[in-house]
């Protein structure tokens, strides 16, 4: 790993962790075989495996695209800071790993408010100088982009790379995806990206009744979000931004590592990624 140095202390964690409640962060743990997860959120798991038997596959589509969006930015932009909002809990390859592997220098701030997280991320994800954590509601940008965290280690100033990897699905407030986007988007300089990844609604005979299935699933199970967006909807979080080719497409088929031999899992057509650049 790049750096040894002590980890940076931001933010004091809480002792309190609410496991009587589905966590976001600790389903997609248990979605992706991980240890910290609870009986409350493997029944999350397992209310969707009953509509879709190969539902873990939405999130190990989020988490492979993540690492193959990292990889491209710090390879082929030169950016060197990144914002990564909604971090969740720490698997195998983490942003700071991907992008610091390429760009020694790269600096990671992750944002995240659940409680979970608070509780192991520092501790987990804080692995040098260059990488560091602030809890804040990654809905509310205003609140981010004022962040002391955040305005600290992040230069406005410079094309800076923002994630909402698997974040805006859990959204259903007011206000709309969308005009939550422009907001992070403005704030962006020239050069910057951003990247999203969302669970789908194709629109097709042949996958919209598994997403919408699925959804509902999500909507009435302990966890209580998981909203399956359509193609129009997911593109509107791009303001003003050109995307990277291919453009919003699966998150199986965004510049996979090699050529597709297995066939796609039926739930791999309901979750869609995207990179785009501000001009």
């Amino acid at each position: 790993m790049p750096g040894s140095t002590a980890p940076t202390s931001d933010v004091a964690a809480p002792v309190y962790i609410d496991t009587t409640k589905a966590s976001i962060a600790r389903v997609y743990d248990a979605f992706l075989h991980g240890k910290d997860n609870y009986e409350i959120d493997r029944e999350v798991l397992r209310r969707v495996q009953r509509v879709a038997p190969e539902a873990a596959t939405l999130a190990w589509d989020n988490r492979a695209f993540l690492i193959r969006a990292s990889r491209f930015i710090a390879s082929q932009t030169g950016i060197t800071q990144f914002l990564d909002c909604g971090s969740g809990l720490p698997t195998a390859e983490n942003t700071h790993q991907v992008v610091q592997r390429l760009q020694p220098e790269a600096k990671v701030v992750y944002v995240d408010n659940d409680p979970v997280v608070l509780a192991h991320g520092r501790a987990l994800l804080e692995e040098n100088d260059q990488t560091h954590f602030t809890a804040e509601n990654i809905f509310e940008p205003e609140k981010i982009l004022a962040n002391e965290v955040v305005r600290k280690h992040i230069d406005f100033t410079k094309p800076v790379a923002l994630f909402q990897m698997g974040t805006l699905h859990h959204y259903n407030g007011e206000r709309s995806p969308a005009d939550i986007m422009k907001t992070y988007v403005d704030a962006l300089p020239s050069g910057s990206y951003v990247g999203i990844s969302h669970f789908y609604d194709p629109e097709t005979p042949e996958h919209s009744e598994l997403a919408r299935r699925m959804e509902d699933t999500f909507l009435h199970s302990p966890m209580g979000t998981g909203l399956f967006r359509t193609r129009d909807e997911i593109l509107a979080m791009f303001p003003g931004l050109d995307l990277i080719e291919p453009g919003l497409a699966l998150c199986a088929e965004w510049w996979p590592d090699g050529p597709q031999i297995k066939q796609l899992d039926q739930v791999s057509h309901c979750i869609v990624g995207a990179i785009g650049r501000k001009p």
